[in-house]
């Protein structure tokens, strides 16, 4: 079973959430959004599917990264976020919440061994695409 196969985002706090949105904007050229921005790729052994890697900032007082202390939270795409919860529990991993469903994909959260929240996604990239330019299914 494949478990991670990329990096689906990463996500950081910060004081203010829209003036980093702005700076990157400005100076690094990003297309950022209320969310932040979302960088669009392809998948190397099928190159007319597109993949994506979200980039995000949070509020410094954001409790989205809790119980984790940290000021950063790594999201990473898997396939099959199901079988990889249970062979994850059967591994004694802290598993955090139940799996969400979007439509854009499934969502978990568990903790590394030093207490690190991370979010694990199996995204429907197309849903994703979607959302991204602002249409609805």
């Amino acid at each position: 079973m494949k478990r991670v196969t990329g990096i689906g985002g990463v996500f950081f706090k910060c004081k203010d959430p829209n003036q980093i949105k702005e700076w990157y904007k400005t100076h690094l050229g990003m297309d950022t959004d209320q969310w932040g921005t979302s960088f669009e790729w392809r998948v190397s052994d099928e190159p007319e599917r597109k993949g994506y890697t979200q980039w995000s900032p949070f509020a410094e007082t954001t409790e989205y990264f809790a119980p984790s202390t940290k000021d950063f939270m790594f999201n990473y795409r898997v396939e099959n976020l199901v079988a990889l919860v249970e062979a994850l529990k059967q591994e004694g991993v802290t598993v955090l919440d139940e799996i969400e469903e979007f439509e854009y994909g499934k969502f978990v959260h568990i903790l590394d061994m030093e207490g690190n929240k991370i979010e694990l996604w199996e995204p429907i990239d197309e849903e994703f695409e979607k959302l991204a330019e602002g249409q609805t299914t």
